[in-house]
């Protein structure tokens, strides 16, 4: 099969930023997305530009426009987080942002009323039951088809790079995994999720892919294919799907700004003829299960030679290899935002530590810091 692609204005952006809709005084998640969604459709019906549906109905999800910095993308959530507390302050209803949320039970939450989701849940049963997780979504434009799969595979480099930044689902039904990403190896059970194959290196390649994908019911549609990085063909753009839940502003324009940075660097790269870094799949898988292992904590694969680093001392090379980058994109503030999540140790390490001050088995308190983390749009101390 011929799949189009829409070539984008280069380096453009975009944000998608999935939250969960909790109680104000237990914490706990409630299913109240339809009524939200209701409330902020158009007069005509029709679902609210930047404020979506998702599988779940504990759940929004909001994007940004197709923006030109960092910064712009996250003026337009924050118009878009907004409306929504408008509505959901009245319910009593807080918004919350991580990989999982800390205690809620799988088997109480409801599916959207939709026919895809419906479809979802009947083919994958008891793993599709359990997706109670949420993700951010970063899409870059690339203005030429034949970059995108070249640029795709330098970024799964960075993979172990963006999930130990936003590692934030340590807790699973109210236990806690080992896990810094519970979610990243959790969604990878549904089918044609999970890394990308690295044998799909040009466009005739992921044509063939989608073809035998087709052919034999697999998908029935392009937006099936689940991979944590994308190319997606209507927008024009590669999309980052590595990240769990981000709990705050900073956090999120950090990750957002390094996946920007990253992409116009490798398309640099491509236009001055240089060759892209690339990794054996062996790596590649081992490096994913080290972020979601050990988190900012992790101990990553650098290169096809196989040497080691520990993924903040990585992450300090790439931010003084991107500042210039940085500057031409309008996001040095945003990139530096790296360096306070190095600081605070990552969502998971401060959900750990309230949960270890609480009650024993007592996970509200964690969704607690969560919500004020929103507020703040930064993170906070767990002391």
């Amino acid at each position: 099969m011929t799949i189009d692609f829409s070539p984008s204005a280069r380096s453009t952006l975009g944000i998608e930023w999935e939250l969960a809709l909790v109680d104000t005084d237990t914490g706990d998640l409630r299913q109240v997305a339809q009524t939200v969604l209701d409330a902020v459709a158009p007069a005509d019906g029709s679902q609210h530009p930047t404020i979506r549906q998702e599988l779940l109905l504990n759940t929004v999800e909001i994007v940004s426009g197709v923006c030109r910095t960092v910064p712009e993308a996250m003026a337009d959530l924050a118009r878009s987080t907004a409306l929504v507390r408008e509505v959901a302050d009245p319910l009593r209803v807080e918004l919350m942002c991580a990989g999982t949320h800390p205690f809620g039970h799988w088997g109480s939450q409801k599916v959207t009323d939709k026919e895809r989701y419906a479809t979802l849940i009947d083919r994958t049963q008891w793993w599709g039951r359990q997706m109670l997780i949420y993700g951010v979504h970063v899409h870059v434009g690339i203005e030429s088809r034949e970059k995108v799969l070249p640029i795709l595979g330098a970024l799964l480099s960075y993979y172990p790079h963006l999930l130990s930044l936003s590692a934030s689902s340590p807790f699973w039904d109210g236990r806690d995994t080992g896990y810094a990403s519970n979610r990243a190896l959790l969604f990878q059970q549904l089918p044609t999720a999970g890394l990308p194959f690295t044998t799909v290196r040009t466009w005739a390649d992921l044509e063939h892919y989608v073809d035998d994908m087709l052919l034999t019911g697999v998908i029935d549609d392009f937006d099936e294919v689940r991979w944590d990085l994308r190319p997606s063909p209507k927008f024009g753009t590669l999309e980052m799907r590595i990240c769990d839940g981000i709990s705050n502003a900073l956090e999120l324009s950090a990750v957002a700004a390094l996946t920007h940075c990253l992409v116009e660097k490798f398309s640099r790269m491509i236009d001055a003829g240089e060759p892209l870094p690339q990794m054996p799949a062996w790596f590649l898988a081992e490096n994913k299960w080290r972020s979601a292992r050990y988190g900012m904590e992790a101990i990553i694969i650098l290169d096809e030679a196989g040497n080691e680093e520990l993924v903040t001392d990585a992450l300090e090379a790439v931010l003084a290899d991107l500042a210039p980058i940085a500057a031409d994109l309008g996001c040095e503030v945003a990139l530096d935002g790296v360096r306070e999540i190095i600081r605070t140790g990552g969502s998971a390490a401060r959900q750990r530590m309230i949960a270890a001050a609480s009650a024993p088995g007592d996970l509200a308190p964690v969704v607690g810091h969560l919500v004020r983390e929103f507020h703040a749009g930064r993170p906070l101390d767990p002391a």
